[in-house]
C-alpha cells in the first residue's frame, strides 16, 4: 500500500502559548524572539550586569547584577528563576530584567538570573536540572582558583538564596528537596532560604480558585492547561511529583530538612487555593514557612507592575525574610 502527500495540505496551528511558542498539526514549532509583554527596563547605572555561560553543553546563560556602589561587607546572593509555565520566557526579557534590577538595588545583593530548557523540545525535569546546574556553576566558582572576578570579595557564597517566579517558583521548590541532603556537594555554599512567587504547581483534581477563576485572567486556566500539556513528560499527568508537590507519587516532605520558604501569592490569582495549601501543609510538617497574600492581585504582579505599591511591599517583605536568615 502506498500514501500519497496531499500537495495542498498547510499545517495549522495547534497550540499557541501567548504568540511566543507556536506548534503546528504536522509536529514543527515555532518560537519568537520577541518577549510577550515589554515593560521599562530602569537601567540607570546603579546596577552593573553582565551575561555568562554557565552550561556549554546545553548552551545556557545567566545573568548576573550586582550594585554599582562598592560595599563594606559582602553582599548576599540571590537566585531569581523565570517564569513561563515551562514553554516561554527568558533571563533577557524586559520584565525579568526590570525585576532583576530592582532586587540588585532594593535587596543590595548580588542577583543570578538563569534560563533553563523550555518544552515542549525540552520536558521536565529538564528545566529543574538546569536549574540545579545553575546552583553547581556558582559552587564551583566558590572553590575555584580564578572566579568570575564578579563575585570575588563581593558575593557572600555563605547567604544564598533560591528565588523563583511561576515555573521558577516551582523549581525553586523542587531544589529546595533536591538540595535538601547536599550540604556536602555545596561547600562552601550555604542555602539560607527558598522564595516561592506564585509557584506554578499543578494537580489533576482542580482548586475552587482554578475552576472558577476568570478566563480574561492573566494565566487563565486554558493557559495553565496548556503550559502542563506542553511540560510534562509524555505520558504522565499533572500529578508528576515535579508539578504536584503532595501528589500521589510525590516523595513525601516530612523528612526532607529544607531551609526557610517564603511563599508569596495574590489572592485573584487562579493557583491561588492551590499555593495556599502548599504552604498550609509544609507548616503542618513542621517547615519554616511565611505565607504572604496580596489581595487583589494576579498572577505575576510584582513584574507585570514592578512600580506598584505591592510589588513595592513584596520588595520589603524580601528584604526582610533575608536579614531574618542571615544570622
Amino acid at each position: 500500500m502506498t500514501s500519497a502527500i496531499d500537495p495542498n495540505y498547510s499545517p495549522y496551528e495547534v497550540e499557541d502559548c501567548r504568540g511566543v511558542l507556536r506548534l503546528y498539526s504536522d509536529g514543527s514549532i515555532v518560537r519568537s524572539d520577541q518577549p510577550s509583554f515589554v515593560v521599562p527596563v530602569p537601567d540607570d547605572g546603579s546596577v552593573f550586569w553582565k551575561d555568562v555561560l554557565f552550561d556549554p553543553t546545553n548552551n545556557l546563560h545567566l545573568q548576573l547584577y550586582k550594585p554599582a556602589s562598592p560595599s563594606p561587607t559582602k553582599l548576599p546572593v540571590f537566585y531569581y528563576i523565570h517564569g513561563g509555565g515551562f514553554c516561554i520566557g527568558a533571563r533577557t526579557w524586559p520584565h525579568c530584567q526590570s525585576y532583576c534590577l530592582r532586587l540588585a538595588s532594593h535587596l543590595q545583593a548580588v542577583v543570578i538570573s538563569p534560563d533553563y530548557r523550555l518544552g515542549p523540545e525540552h520536558r521536565l525535569p529538564a528545566a529543574i536540572d538546569d536549574g540545579f546546574t545553575a546552583v553547581m556553576w556558582l559552587q564551583a566558582q566558590a572553590v575555584s582558583e580564578n572566579p568570575d572576578p564578579w563575585l570575588t570579595g563581593v558575593a557572600d557564597f555563605g547567604r544564598v538564596f533560591i528565588s523563583g517566579d511561576s515555573a521558577g517558583g516551582n523549581i525553586a521548590h523542587n531544589l529546595a528537596v533536591r538540595l535538601a541532603d547536599g550540604s556536602a556537594q555545596l561547600a562552601p555554599l550555604r542555602i539560607r532560604g527558598f522564595v516561592l512567587l506564585a509557584p506554578f504547581f499543578g494537580g489533576t483534581v482542580r482548586t475552587r480558585s482554578e475552576a472558577e477563576g476568570p478566563t480574561e485572567a492573566f494565566l487563565n486556566l486554558e493557559l495553565i492547561d496548556r503550559y502542563w500539556r506542553l511540560s510534562i513528560p509524555v505520558g504522565d499527568n499533572a500529578d508528576h511529583p515535579l508539578v504536584n508537590p503532595f501528589g500521589p507519587a510525590s516523595p513525601i516532605l516530612e523528612p526532607v530538612e529544607f531551609g526557610p520558604v517564603l511563599v508569596v501569592v495574590g489572592s485573584s490569582d487562579l493557583l491561588r487555593d492551590r499555593i495556599e495549601d502548599y504552604a498550609r501543609r509544609l507548616k503542618e510538617l513542621g517547615k519554616k514557612v511565611e505565607y504572604v497574600e496580596f489581595e487583589g492581585k494576579q498572577h505575576g504582579f510584582f513584574t507585570i507592575e514592578p512600580n506598584s505599591e505591592a510589588a513595592n511591599e513584596l520588595m520589603r517583605v524580601t528584604k526582610r525574610f533575608i536579614a531574618q536568615n542571615s544570622e
